[in-house]
């Protein structure tokens, strides 16, 4: 299996957060990827813990990251960007926030682009757009986009579940669908939360924290297919699989096609 992947995060993003936020291409995407409302993230349901477990396929206590304070490994482990690079083939990454640059060891991105989340209003929608540029123009084999809007000014600032929060969701599903309208034929597009939240803050095993939603579009997946049984341990497996290359011996995830 030979394609090329877009890896979209919505930071903070909850399963009944996206079936309320009004968003018609919400529904859309329901029709048209494989998906699941009940995936499990990891303990702690912390931002860059979680993106480590997505990232490396295993959980805080193996990859050593418990906090969203980036501690070195003591027994690394290749992550998606390195497996990516070992094979060949190049990468691009579009985030909103300085911490997530630590996912990928140096030099394993060919592109990068970091705009911190409150230099602009619509931060999230500025890098989408440099992601699909990227895409049309240098085809890098896997673009990650970030976005942390929905985290940071809808359920810390707001609180989940407030009608902020869900406006923010509403404008991070704006951006995948112009994803999908302007790369959908080129990529394979996963869809992803890294953990939920309660109040104003997560980082708890409570459902509202720990579930999250994901979604897997294109010509591979089965439009509706309700996929059960999935962890954000699976993401960087499934990733690997689509684009055709190895998967890190350590990982624990398994492989969605």
């Amino acid at each position: 299996m030979q394609n090329k992947v877009i890896l979209i995060s919505i930071d903070g993003m909850r399963p009944d957060g996206f079936l309320r936020c009004g968003n018609p291409f919400a529904e859309e995407l329901m029709k048209k990827a494989s998906y699941t409302l009940d995936a499990q993230t990891v303990f702690p349901s912390v931002t860059l813990p979680c993106h480590m477990s997505m990232f490396h396929s295993v959980p805080p206590e193996r990859h050593g990251v418990t906090t969203n304070v980036y501690m070195p490994p003591v027994h690394p482990v290749n992550g998606l960007a390195e497996q990516v690079k070992n094979a060949g083939k190049t990468s691009a990454i579009f985030y909103g926030w300085e911490p997530i640059r630590n996912l990928s060891q140096p030099s394993s991105m060919r592109f990068a682009q970091y705009m911190h989340s409150y230099a602009e209003e619509e931060t999230d929608a500025i890098l989408t757009d440099a992601a699909v540029t990227c895409a049309e123009k240098y085809a890098p084999d896997f673009v990650f986009l970030y976005m942390v809007e929905t985290d940071e000014k809808g359920g810390h600032d707001n609180g989940w579940m407030s009608d902020e929060y869900l406006r923010r969701i509403s404008l991070a599903l704006d951006n995948v669908k112009r994803v999908y309208e302007r790369c959908g034929k080129d990529y394979q597009i996963i869809v992803t939360a890294d953990h939920g939240g309660h109040e104003r803050s997560h980082g708890t095993r409570m459902p509202e924290d720990m579930t999250i939603p994901m979604f897997f579009l294109g010509k591979t997946f089965e439009g509706g297919r309700v996929l059960q049984e999935v962890s954000i341990l699976d993401i960087a497996p499934t990733a690997a699989a689509l684009l055709g290359i190895p998967r890190a011996p350590e990982w624990e995830g398994k492989a969605l096609v």
